[in-house]
């Protein structure tokens, strides 16, 4: 029997397919199996050659279409086949991809494994719409947290911690929890007028951004129908939006529900 082909843990960055790494994009070309994420972009997808088998694993906010335990059994049976295995990820497989859940069980398994990086999608979607996630004399770090809990658990961060106005915060996944994010963040103490943003869809043709205040950032986004994916970003740099969005300009915040 021969010794199982390594699986691929490929990051797809946020959406663009500009940003694909040089080496993700190599290893796809060269994929016989493709088992894809719902947050990697169709352009992405197109870059799968012709006759490729590709295996939808997507998962979404409370509704997952392959539970996780059955995607690490997937990864190591397609291993075994002897065929070249991608497992493409939206973003960053090891930044809240589950990517090194993944690579624990093939490890487990004795199955031969290579990580590629992706770009993030906290610095991808803030890239695009002109928030730098530090600046001098408004941030001097970042934090990354996941606004999503698991199944009959409650959101429980370290909201006294996070609550730093020295420190951009970047939550993923946090629309469903975002009116709790907001009001234990201004409990903890930061300042309710602090800049926030929310992004939808970022690096994207369909990217849409809203810019206001910490406060009033669950209204804006319910007034904007913002859905995932999207991403809120926290801090004093949100500010430079103004001058610095290139991409795509931010809605006003009081704009019409549409979409």
């Amino acid at each position: 029997m021969n010794a199982p082909s390594p699986v691929y843990i490929v990051g797809a960055g946020p959406g663009d397919p500009d940003l694909l790494t040089i080496k993700a994009a190599r290893v796809l070309k060269a994929a016989e199996v493709v088992v894809f994420d719902r947050l990697v972009s169709e352009e992405i997808l197109q870059l799968v050659p012709a006759g490729t088998t590709r295996i939808f694993a997507g998962k979404a906010a409370r509704d997952h279409h392959m539970p996780q335990e059955e995607i690490n059994e997937l990864l190591v049976s397609l291993a075994k086949s002897g065929r070249k295995v991608v497992r493409l990820k939206g973003g960053d497989p090891f930044i809240f991809g589950r990517g090194s859940e993944e690579s624990l069980y093939l490890a487990k398994n004795n199955i031969p494994f290579e990580i590629v990086p992706g770009i993030t999608a906290s610095a991808g979607c803030g890239s695009y719409a002109g928030i730098p996630l530090t600046h001098r004399g408004l941030a001097t770090g970042v934090r990354f947290v996941t606004g999503h809990c698991r199944a009959g658990k409650h959101l429980d961060l370290n909201w006294q911690s996070l609550a730093d106005p020295e420190t951009t915060l970047v939550i993923y996944m946090g629309l469903i929890n975002i009116a709790r994010i907001r009001d234990e963040l201004i409990k903890a103490g930061l300042p309710a007028d602090t800049p926030a943003g929310a992004i939808e869809r970022g690096t994207t043709a369909e990217q849409r951004t809203i810019l206001t205040t910490l406060e009033e950032l669950p209204a804006c986004i319910e007034k904007a129908s913002l859905k995932a994916p999207s991403l809120l970003i926290i801090g004093r740099v949100v500010q430079l939006a103004e001058e610095l969005s290139w991409h795509i300009p931010a809605m006003d915040c009081d704009v019409e529900a549409h979409g």
